[in-house]
């Protein structure tokens, strides 16, 4: 994944053990840079990336360590987020997504930076009315998580307005691909014929391969085009429910599933689960925001990608889809099938 410009560059990447940080770090060491990490575990980083780049430990709730990772980086991608976890109250991802890129933005100031990316999500745009949206449709947070990341979102851009230091804002659609776990119970689900569509399963849900999002991430640290916008970057198209349910299917060797229940009381259960779990730090077997895995609209455009940046995702669903249920399959997640390909290394 060649992106000529960034060889030599010294950046820093935070949240860089986790799933997309990973993938980004090995992207940039093959291009050349200068890779730092902040990660809250160094010892979490697989072993090859450790002996390739430099960690510091801290996290970035901690202003210091903060500072500390951003010292003497020329490109910042600020990819740490709490991402969507059920055992935590709303104030816990302010802390992590809005006070954490405060400490991010106060540090790449202080040591003057020459470029910003900051990821986001299309979550901040919340249930999508007209589709496909694009980067100018209102923002419209429907829960703690995406609030979070919407007023985060926010201090960026008020942040590179006061200061002019180059900035880009990264909205990735629903990130999967090998080592991710965010999607493993569809996959599983789906393959022990345990899934249940609630609703009709018309509605769209958008996907973006890691491999594509990275490529994105690429594209915005060097395209002049990029200062100063922010660009949707998902799969080429998205898909109604029903469609990519049965996609899945395929690539786990099951059966398609046939089942459809109505939403309204399991949205109601959820809330019931939540207000029992979350006080005690117990992650709720049914949340209200997966019952919105079924019931949000999630359909975008991402022509302003390729128009200013570029960016032509190179992996389709068929073939994120196989790739994915490959690797479950070699972790063990998954019963392996007659077709299964190896998976790409996390």
């Amino acid at each position: 994944m060649s992106a000529a410009g960034l060889a030599g560059r010294r950046v820093l990447v935070t949240g860089a053990n986790g799933f997309t940080g990973r993938h980004l770090v090995r992207a940039l060491l093959d291009n050349g840079c200068q890779v730092r990490g902040l990660v809250r575990r160094p010892g979490s980083m697989p072993e090859d990336l450790r002996r390739s780049m430099e960690l510091v430990a801290g996290d970035v709730r901690d202003a210091q360590a903060v500072d500390r990772a951003v010292a003497g980086r020329e490109i910042v991608f600020h990819v740490a987020a709490l991402y969507r976890d059920t055992s935590v109250s709303g104030g816990a991802y302010w802390d992590v997504n809005v006070t954490g890129t405060e400490h991010v933005l106060a540090a790449c100031e202080r040591h003057r930076i020459a470029r910003l990316i900051h990821c986001s999500t299309v979550g901040v745009h919340g249930h999508v009315a007209q589709v496909p949206a694009d980067e100018t449709a209102p923002v419209r947070p429907t829960d703690a998580y995406q609030r979070s990341k919407a007023a985060g979102e926010a201090r960026v851009w008020a942040w590179y307005r006061r200061t002019g230091i180059p900035t880009t804002v990264v909205r990735p659609a629903g990130i999967y691909g090998p080592g991710d776990d965010r999607f493993l119970k569809l996959f599983q689900r789906i393959q022990r014929g345990q899934f249940l569509m609630l609703g009709s399963g018309r509605l769209f849900f958008h996907m973006t391969y890691i491999d594509n999002l990275i490529q994105g991430y690429l594209r915005c640290a060097i395209e002049p085009a990029a200062i100063g916008e922010a660009f949707i970057v998902a799969d080429a198209q998205p898909v109604p429910l029903n469609d990519l349910v049965a996609r899945v299917a395929g690539v786990v060797g099951s059966e398609v599933p046939r089942w459809h229940l109505p939403v309204w009381p399991f949205y109601a259960a959820g809330a019931v689960c939540e207000a029992l779990c979350v006080p005690l730090r117990i992650r709720p077997p049914l949340h209200r925001r997966r019952v919105g895995f079924f019931t949000h609209q999630r359909a975008f455009t991402i022509a302003k990608a390729q128009r200013l940046l570029g960016y032509a995702p190179a992996v389709g669903l068929d073939e994120g889809l196989r790739r994915t249920a490959a690797w479950y399959q070699t972790q063990g997640y998954l019963r392996p099938t007659n077709g299964a390909a190896r998976g790409a290394r996390p």
